[in-house]
């Protein structure tokens, strides 16, 4: 008898052990599993193109023939700014305005010829400069929120100095041009690196052409890098 009754008491403690931790199983609350994290949005996410405006401001490098017969061209150092009306994501028109500025090579002389020795008085190096005043269209190639290409044609006229350091020598007798404005174009495009949506890091390389007596057009390397910043509102969609 008294092994049976502890066998009920047994079961019976089991069976309200089995009760009471189903009861507190049927009480909790399961939590969700918890949501992704989505990564912040980038700087560039905002990169639009249906800005109106854009400004260009960078420096430039030019090598110039500053004589029709030259042998040594003139590397030249200066600026490049531009400024163009958006006619929508892809066409624009612009103006450019470019000045470069540096030394150049001429032919043997002997300068004013005063002095004594064969190099008496000779030039060597004299300051040249050249500007360039032109307007043109603009297209824009291909674009992402990273980059963009470029490709544009201005044309307009330069004018070229090329006696400001001679002290009234004749440039001819160098080898140089004589002062004198001409008709140019710079015919080229331009990388645009992304900063942020207003914010570009540009790279614009040109051929330059000009005629200031090469008996005809001659065509120059030049390039420059610089910064654009995007202006006014944007299009409406």
């Amino acid at each position: 008898m008294k092994s049976a009754w502890s066998v009920r008491v047994g079961v019976a403690a089991a069976a309200a052990l089995l009760c009471l931790m189903g009861m507190k199983a049927e009480g909790q609350v399961v939590s969700p599993p918890p949501s992704p994290q989505l990564p912040a949005p980038t700087p560039l996410a905002g990169v639009r193109y249906d800005y109106p405006w854009e400004i260009y401001g960078g420096f430039a490098y030019s090598h110039f023939d500053a004589g029709p017969k030259l042998l040594q061209g003139a590397n030249l150092g200066g600026f490049d700014a531009r400024i163009v009306r958006e006619l929508g994501t892809r066409w624009g028109v612009g103006a450019n305005v470019r000045g470069y500025y540096g030394t150049t090579g001429v032919s043997p002389n002997c300068g004013s010829c005063s002095g004594s020795g064969s190099n008496a008085g000779s030039i060597t190096g004299p300051f040249v400069s050249e500007h360039m005043f032109l307007v043109g269209p603009e297209y824009r190639l291909k674009a992402n929120e990273h980059a963009a290409m470029m490709l544009h044609a201005f044309v307009g006229g330069a004018y070229g100095n090329f006696t400001s350091a001679l002290g009234g020598v004749n440039p001819q007798s160098l080898g140089l041009f004589p002062n004198q404005f001409t008709v140019a174009g710079a015919f080229g495009g331009s990388i645009d690196l992304n900063r942020s949506p207003r914010l570009v890091f540009r790279i614009a390389p040109d051929a330059t052409m000009t005629d200031f007596g090469h008996n005809g057009f001659a065509e120059q390397f030049a390039i420059s890098v610089g910064i654009v910043y995007r202006m006014g509102r944007q299009f409406k969609r």
